[in-house]
């Protein structure tokens, strides 16, 4: 079995921290805890930081040092806008290769989701949401566009959490959606009704979280009683 080198074990420790969301957004990667931590020196860290910031993962800013990424609302944007249009045209490329073992799995899935709705936890309904999606994409006979899916849920796990806990309510439509979804693969709708309800389906979501957004920020500016 070969030995992870220093530098891959912090890269791994830190990064998982930040899936998981143990290391938020602005949290201060201070290199002299983690090399303690891991009983190494502060090179192979400082390593595994400049690999993470090249990914998009941590900044670095003078007087601050290394923390992990801020979500900018424009970032958000973007990579939903893009997730929507790939995810959707990868489910309509995908269907005539959806069987009815994968919409049986898929169907156990959302069943979970709908569960996990009574005691909420963002986190865990993202996994099993990603767990759903892939059920129905992955069927997808063009690698290329199956590229760029995973490259857009990968950027999300950036933003984990950043959808369902600033919209909790927003779930319970999901799930519902998701069931439309089943229902059109399953009933033989055209590739592209399919398609476009899979793409409205994630920007949906987008403009929830954008709403609620913007209704915050509204109501920061408004002034004091």
């Amino acid at each position: 079995m070969t030995q992870l080198s220093k530098s891959e074990q912090a890269y791994r420790l830190i990064r998982e921290r930040i899936d998981s969301g143990r290391y938020v957004p602005g949290f201060r990667l201070v290199l002299a805890p983690i090399a303690a931590e891991l009983d190494m020196s502060v090179v192979p860290v400082r390593e595994a930081i400049r690999r993470l910031e090249a990914e998009g993962l941590v900044t670095f800013e003078l007087n601050v040092g290394a923390q992990v990424a801020l979500i900018q609302e424009t970032e958000y944007l973007h990579t939903m806008q893009t997730l929507a249009l790939v995810e959707g045209y990868a489910t309509a490329l995908a269907t005539p290769g959806i069987t009815a073992d994968h919409l049986e799995r898929a169907a156990a899935v959302n069943a979970r989701m709908r569960e996990t709705l009574e005691h909420f936890d963002p986190q865990r309904f993202t996994e099993l949401n990603l767990e759903f999606h892939s059920v129905l994409f992955e069927a997808c006979p063009n690698p290329h566009i199956l590229d760029l899916v995973h490259r857009g849920w990968n950027r999300m796990k950036v933003l984990r959490n950043s959808s369902f806990s600033f919209v909790p309510g927003r779930a319970r439509e999901s799930v519902d959606e998701h069931d439309r979804i089943l229902a059109l693969i399953r009933d033989g709708a055209p590739v592209l009704e399919i398609e476009m309800a899979a793409r409205q389906h994630r920007l949906t979501t987008l403009d929830a979280v954008l709403a609620q957004q913007d209704e915050r920020r509204h109501g920061e500016e408004l002034p004091a009683a």
